[in-house]
């Protein structure tokens, strides 16, 4: 059997997270307006109108161009990109062409085990062959034999970012969305929701026998709004491809759309390429300069990115990866952990396990992101110190952290007000164990007749009369004791 592999490129298109759009100053997020209520005569493309840029679009811009390694070019320029397209009102698009903000650049990208195909982790360098910024179009939306046109998307500001023909898999492909998902969030430039159109993404995709360097033919799939949705519309059109090729049919180069609802591929029309836009320079619209005294200024507080932070977290921390990975999924988790530690000072694996499997549940059940809680790091920090001091068992660690979130009072004090210090005196625990023991004859009978594991019900039943006060330790040790 011939084996073949796969070679994929992505063209992401990157909403940015500006107030307004890129040439106007109509509002940029325009999810939830009505249609076509949100637009004025610049966006609109009306005659006489002249575009204006938004300085935060280039500052932005840079931020992710600087994460992707690219180099960011002082002198850029803007051009028009011509094609008809019902929702693109100018008739030409707005973008760069050979002089783009950035130019090359690449992402490290961790494939996990579970996503390769020997089960062996590996890393693997994606190139960046375009990384411009350009105006968005609007949304065309079918409806039976009705075709309706949303211009508000019309001038939302857009980072296009192409990929070399990196990609091997369709689970790396996904992995690469998840992970420049992570780090335009990181960044704070964009949402990067599918859903909502934040992040979109366009698949090229082709087929060659493993080992050779040629590249083939390769289709384009478009409408994709999710990364699943990508992973299994790149996996079926690499079957295709392989069915055709077996078959010895040529593989034309077509745009393909996806259908969300029957998750299958349909031809578009015939792809085009770049000749086909004419580009020319935009006569409307200055160059952009890009100083050192303004690049600095952009860069002056560009924050450590995700996965050094990942690798940090492992080597500084003595973290697991599957906590590092966890840790450094969102920015301002990450921040949260390593103020704990710092306000800790105590074990960072410790406060990991809190984090994880505590703080997490809370922000998930209650919807809110860290920077939001009451419950500051100084507090889950003062927690962790008097759980380790003995002062409250971690039974009564857990419940604080409720508590705090919902008071926003300090740790110390609701231990004071309620009463929640540990109990620890071995006569004051003597006494409700024989209480308990006194209460459970059936029990105690079981236990002396061999049911060992009767202990921690005991145990438990001296934490609920002391509610959650006593020191479980020392419960068991007089326990045993009392039923030997």
């Amino acid at each position: 059997m011939t084996e073949y592999e796969a070679v994929i490129g992505l063209e992401t298109h990157i909403q940015l997270n500006t107030k307004t759009k890129i040439f106007c100053s109509c509002k940029a997020d325009s999810w939830y307006d009505a249609p076509n209520t949100n637009i004025c005569p610049v966006c609109c493309g009306l005659p006489g109108v002249l575009p204006v840029l938004n300085k935060a679009v280039v500052e932005k811009a840079v931020l992710l161009a600087n994460a992707m390694h690219s180099e960011i070019r002082p002198l850029s320029f803007f051009d028009r990109k011509n094609y008809f397209y019902p929702d693109l009102p100018k008739g030409y698009q707005i973008s760069q062409f050979d002089q783009s903000l950035g130019k090359g650049g690449y992402l490290e990208l961790p494939v996990p085990a579970a996503a390769a195909p020997d089960n062996q982790a590996y890393v693997r360098r994606v190139s960046i062959w375009k990384l411009h910024i350009e105006e968005d179009a609007g949304k065309t939306k079918n409806t039976g034999t009705r075709r309706f046109i949303d211009f508000n998307r019309c001038g939302v500001p857009l980072v296009e970012m192409v990929t070399g023909p990196d990609l091997r898999t369709a689970d790396e492909a996904a992995q690469y969305l998840i992970r420049l998902r992570q780090l335009l969030r990181w960044l704070g430039i964009s949402e990067a929701d599918m859903e909502k159109g934040h992040l979109r993404c366009d698949a090229n995709v082709s087929v060659r026998v493993k080992g050779e360097t040629i590249l083939n033919p390769k289709t384009e799939i478009k409408n994709v709004n999710s990364i699943e949705a990508v992973r299994d519309a790149i996996a079926k059109e690499i079957q295709r491809q392989i069915r055709e090729v077996e078959a010895g049919h040529r593989i034309e180069a077509w745009t393909l759309e996806w259908d969300e609802d029957t998750g299958t591929l349909k031809k578009m029309r015939s792809k085009e390429t770049e000749a086909d836009y004419r580009y020319f320079r935009e006569p409307d619209l200055l160059p952009i300069r890009l100083s050192d005294e303004w690049k600095n200024h952009i860069l002056v507080d560009f924050p450590e990115l995700p996965l050094t932070r990942r690798a940090r977290f492992m080597e500084q921390y003595g973290l697991p990866e599957y906590d590092a990975d966890i840790l450094t999924g969102e920015r301002r988790l990450s921040d949260y952990f390593e103020e704990t530690v710092r306000a800790y000072g105590g074990d960072p694996k410790k406060a990991s396990n809190w984090l994880m499997n505590d703080v997490l549940r809370m922000l998930n059940d209650q919807g809110l992101n860290p920077a939001e809680m009451k419950l500051t790091p100084a507090f889950l920090a003062e927690i962790l110190k008097l759980v380790d001091a003995g002062t409250i068992n971690i039974s009564t660690g857990k419940s604080l952290l409720e508590k705090v979130e919902q008071s926003g009072k300090a740790p110390s004090q609701i231990v004071s007000e309620e009463g929640l210090a540990k109990v620890s005196d071995d006569s004051a625990i003597r006494a409700v164990c024989q209480e308990v023991l006194a209460e459970s004859p059936n029990e105690v009978a079981a236990y002396r007749g061999g049911k060992a594991t009767l202990i921690g019900w005991f145990v438990g039943s001296v934490m609920k009369k002391t509610r959650g006060k006593a020191d479980a330790a020392l419960a068991r040790s007089i326990l045993e004791e009392l039923l030997k």
